[in-house]
């Protein structure tokens, strides 16, 4: 499998009830395939996981297997603060088709390095799929250190990429001195994505590309292609939308910005609330200026 592009970690839409909107769903996803990103992560952070009944994670995940399978991959979301939760949820994303899991770092519980490798070791032997780790010490309160990546990646074959949101890009390049092509980093944040790419991070899991899918992807492939005076144009004109993003908690953002394009009601789910108005404004603010200036 190759975890090379942009990744989606696409939200979870819901109707004026907290429930599911799918046919807002559908057409998110379907906006991603045309869009020709590499793939898609559901169930992640951005799709407020913790807001989930397990069925629901599920349901999310075989739908959306079922729109992006064999038009680009499935990248499940399956992290979870319990080790056996987050097997039973990998084991389940794997038997729905997804092509890889994205596990984060457990967060809340701040377990020690040695907790951590055999957590991620042990999710990983549950299955026969690609594992991604997810490292966002901000969110888990704990940060998985390269030395027990090194521990993992020599007990778990099948953990083949990094989501590395550390907002560190001298984290990002050690990790790619040390490991090479034995594991994939991709950016865990858009305004890293170039900067990252430059010492050898091989994409990006977007959130921006949530609202402009098409030209996050172009922005990453030049990088990629290293097409950089190109890429770095393309970059700094989407950068204040990237910022815009997290101006307040992700996803409440993102998901002002395609209820502002028509695309999802602004919705999300306890303990999570819509941004505030002077967020909004600045958030349509950013949007309008990346239109005028492309």
């Amino acid at each position: 499998m190759n975890l090379f592009g942009t990744f989606t970690a696409v939200v979870t839409p819901f109707s004026a009830d907290r429930s599911i909107d799918w046919p807002a769903f559908d057409t998110l996803l379907r906006a991603q395939v045309a869009a020709k990103v590499a793939g898609v992560v559901p169930c992640g952070t951005t799709g407020e996981s913790p807001a989930l009944h397990a069925k629901e994670q599920l349901e999310v995940i075989g739908r959306t297997v079922l729109a992006c399978k064999g038009k680009c991959l499935v990248v499940a979301g399956t992290g979870s603060a319990s080790t056996e939760h987050a097997i039973e949820l990998s084991k389940a994303a794997e038997k729905a088709g997804a092509d890889a899991v994205m596990v984060v770092v457990p967060y809340y519980n701040k377990p020690t390095q040695a907790g951590l490798r055999e957590h991620f070791v042990a999710v990983a032997a549950s299955v026969k799929c690609p594992v991604v780790i997810y490292n966002i010490p901000g969110r888990t309160g704990i940060d998985l250190l390269p030395d027990t990546v090194a521990s993992i990646l020599d007990a778990s074959p099948n953990v083949r990429g990094m989501k590395e949101a550390t907002g560190n890009v001298l984290r990002c390049q050690e990790l790619v001195r040390r490991f090479g092509d034995r594991l994939t980093v991709l950016s865990g944040d858009d305004s890293l994505t170039l900067p990252m790419i430059a010492v050898g991070a091989r994409g990006v899991i977007s959130v921006a590309s949530n609202i402009l899918p098409a030209q996050v992807v172009r922005a990453t492939q030049l990088a990629l292609d290293g097409k950089m005076e190109e890429a770095r144009k393309a970059h700094l004109a989407l950068l204040p939308v990237f910022e815009a993003m997290f101006i307040e908690a992700n996803p409440g953002p993102a998901k002002a910005a395609l209820a502002h394009l028509g695309l999802i009601q602004n919705v999300l789910r306890g303990p999570m609330a819509p941004v505030t108005d002077a967020t909004r404004q600045k958030i349509v603010a950013a949007l309008d200026t990346y239109k005028t200036q492309t």
